[in-house]
Order: structure tokens, then sequence, then C-alpha cells
């Protein structure tokens, strides 16, 4: 159960976003909270820190997506949303026609997202699907948070995905050897966020 001084001391705070996208963007993590209780969506000692932990971390990558030749974002492994669903609601207002697409294979992960689409009237496609199975995507974006290591993600992008223009990854704790394994056998430059 969450209480209301968990609500009320847990509000987000991110710089150059509006009111109305910042109570989206809470409402959106006490859902995932609410769901958390009938499925897996992100780890239950999670719960406390979803606002630093998972919101704020998704969007940090912003900054790579708010560009002009950005037009369609595709998420895989979706989960809860993070971070396809908070950058739909960050971008909402920005640029109405940015699209993020999602590739998420658990009915009711799948459900979830298009519950959450439909809730903030987001430009989402929700596809319940293994990314492994489909062939000839395109996208801008390929965008993945703790779904598969980077030489996985770069296999999908070689193999199911006929255009895309960049790859933004949450690397993590294993971050420099993820990108060091990778180099073996990929040929990449890369940009990288610190938080």
């Amino acid at each position: 159960m969450i209480d209301s001084d968990f609500i009320k001391n847990s509000k987000l705070n991110i710089q150059n976003v509006s009111r109305e996208t910042l109570d989206e963007l809470n409402k959106y993590s006490l859902s995932i909270i609410k769901k958390n209780k009938d499925i897996n969506l992100i780890s239950s000692g999670t719960e406390k820190s979803i606002n630093t932990r998972h919101i704020i971390d998704s969007a940090q990558s912003i900054d790579f997506i708010d560009k002009n030749d950005i037009k369609v974002c595709t998420d895989l492994g979706s989960g809860a949303g993070l971070p396809g669903i908070v950058l739909a609601i960050l971008m909402k207002s920005k640029k109405p026609q940015f699209k993020v697409i999602f590739y998420e294979k658990s009915y009711h992960k799948s459900n979830f997202l298009k519950e959450i689409s439909k809730k903030f009237k987001l430009n989402t496609e929700i596809n319940r699907k293994n990314i492994f199975q489909e062939k000839n995507l395109q996208t801008d974006i390929i965008i993945s948070r703790a779904f598969k290591p980077l030489q996985v993600i770069f296999e999908i992008a070689s193999n199911n995905f006929r255009k895309f223009k960049y790859i933004i990854m949450f690397l993590g704790k294993s971050g420099k050897e993820n990108l060091k394994d990778a180099s073996k056998n990929w040929k990449f430059n890369y940009e990288e966020k610190k938080v």
C-alpha cells in the first residue's frame, strides 16, 4: 500500500517539463505500482524509489530523442513501458507526431501498455510479439532498458530491422564491460551520457 506521504514526498522534478507532464508521469508511476501487485512490472524493492530509479532514469534519454530527425522510437522488451511510455509522455506536447512502437511478448504486460497509452492518449503502437521473430522493421531509434545485452541488441538491429538511425541502451553497472564485449564483434561509435 502506498500512502499519501509517499506520493507527496516522491513527486517528480524534471527541469523544463510542464506541470501537466509531471502530473502524468506521477500518475503513470502510481499505475505501475498498483499493477505490480498483479503482474511483475518492476522489482518490488524499487517501488519506493520508482521515480528516481525508473522514471527519471528513463527520462534521461530525452536529450537523444528530442532531435529533428527523430519521429519514431521502437522500445524492445518493453515490460512496464520503461523507457517508452516515459518518452511518449515527455514528447506528447513537444512533438505530437512522435510515435513509440513497443514490442512486448507478454500478454499481461502488453495489455498494461495498451491501458496506459489509452489513459494518457499517447501516440503508440503496442505489438504483443516476440521481437526475434519480426523482420524488415524500420524506425529512427531502437531503445532498450533491462532487456538484453548490447551484443544481442546489435543482432536484433542487424537481423530484424531494415532501417534505423540510432540505438539507445541503458547499460548499468556493467556498461564498460558490455561495450568492450560488443566491440569484439561489432564496429560502432557511441556517445555516453552519465547521470
